[in-house]
């Protein structure tokens, strides 16, 4: 039985309710220095009386979570959501009016203080008439020096599950019996084309024009197999912020999480979530909470054309290509003026010496030839003389 400090920290925030929504926030002390991160999916189920069967969800509902610590360990303590009967936005038609509220216990063992609690998996908690489904959740509590940990602590449901083979045994001699074959040699992997470019953006609502945009062609490296990213039937969602906005891709094999950071003066590619599963069956789920790349001026594009790759973990390398994204300020629906990432600079360096040379070259092939010409000129000269 836990003893808790009185150290208390806690997560709330206002959701627009819908059938699933994808949320990242930062909560910051008194001193502007971040002590909670939070990124996660949440599905709301409630079940109430009406008088007709119809049900439209929309603003006004309250999630928070509170976190207690007991030394160097801390846990979610309570999921409280809150949501208002009466107003008819929300819930047509309910027959009763009034602002209900439910706790839950999630299932979320004690963490160590700098880790982050990781849990792609999804868990749903019962509470009344009230369903709450939690899944690709990221969080850390009693953040340290405003950094975010790439410590990861995954959930029991995301853990491989283990198997004991019992050793084989001879009846008459209950000797183990130990079978010696040469594995075949590993099928070589085939090289991949290169991957479809897919075109993304995101929308605050129907009637506006994108606040986020993003083009490029991804091959992911995980646990050492290689897989194209198919944009042909991927899902787009995600969200435009102030400070961070985010780019959720959802195809039938993987769902790739991109948060992008603003610090009022460039953004960058902070955090990257993938999960699924390989051509094999192989269930994968890798993320980086700390990372900087994609780094450009706020206010334009980061613009890479040539083939890129990234270490995201020791399981997990990105390859992009032909990629472009802009995360924050983007105008009329369309990328803003690009900055070109090293590679694109240095071509765009190569060529224009390349140029000089070669015009440096032809003036001394015509210089040569002058020479050579008014020598032979001079010669004939003489010999009518």
């Amino acid at each position: 039985m836990y003893r808790y400090a009185s150290v208390v920290c806690c997560l709330c925030f206002a959701i627009a309710f819908q059938l699933s929504h994808g949320t990242s926030v930062t909560v910051k002390d008194k001193d502007n220095n971040t002590c909670l991160y939070a990124d996660l999916m949440i599905n709301f189920t409630v079940s109430y009386e009406v008088s007709v069967n119809e049900l439209n969800f929309g603003e006004g509902f309250s999630w928070s979570v509170n976190f207690t610590i007991n030394g160097t360990l801390y846990k979610a303590d309570t999921i409280t959501f809150t949501y208002n009967l009466n107003d008819t936005t929300v819930f047509p038609n309910s027959v009763v009016n009034d602002t209900a509220t439910v706790t839950a216990k999630p299932q979320i063992p004690a963490i160590d203080i700098d880790t982050c609690y990781s849990c792609n998996s999804k868990e749903t908690l019962e509470a009344d008439v009230v369903n709450q489904t939690l899944w690709n959740v990221l969080i850390q509590a009693f953040v340290s020096n405003n950094n975010i940990s790439t410590n990861l602590s995954s959930c029991a449901a995301d853990l491989p599950a283990s198997t004991t083979v019992a050793p084989i045994t001879n009846a008459t001699t209950s000797t183990p019996v130990t079978n010696s074959s040469t594995a075949p040699p590993p099928t070589p992997t085939p090289t991949l084309p290169t991957p479809t470019g897919g075109k993304y953006s995101i929308k605050p609502d129907e009637n506006s024009t994108a606040c986020l945009i993003a083009n490029f062609g991804l091959r992911i490296n995980v646990k050492k197999i290689e897989m194209n990213f198919e944009p042909n039937g991927t899902t787009v969602s995600g969200s435009c912020g102030v400070n961070s906005s985010q780019l959720v891709l959802t195809s039938s094999s993987m769902t790739i999480t991109l948060t992008f950071a603003n610090d009022t003066k460039k953004f960058h590619l902070h955090a990257l979530n993938i999960t699924g599963k390989t051509s094999s069956g192989v269930e994968f789920s890798e993320v980086n909470t700390n990372l900087t790349l994609w780094e450009a001026a706020v206010g334009s594009s980061y613009m890479c054309n040539k083939e890129q790759n990234y270490t995201i973990t020791s399981q997990l390398t990105l390859y992009t290509f032909d990629l472009q994204v802009q995360p924050f300020g983007v105008k009329k629906g369309v990328f803003s003026t690009a900055e070109d990432c090293q590679p694109d600079d240095v071509d765009s360096f190569i060529v224009p010496v390349a140029v000089g040379v070669s015009l440096l070259v032809l003036i001394l092939i015509v210089l040569l030839a002058y020479f050579i010409g008014r020598r032979r000129n001079m010669g004939s000269t003489y010999e009518s003389l």
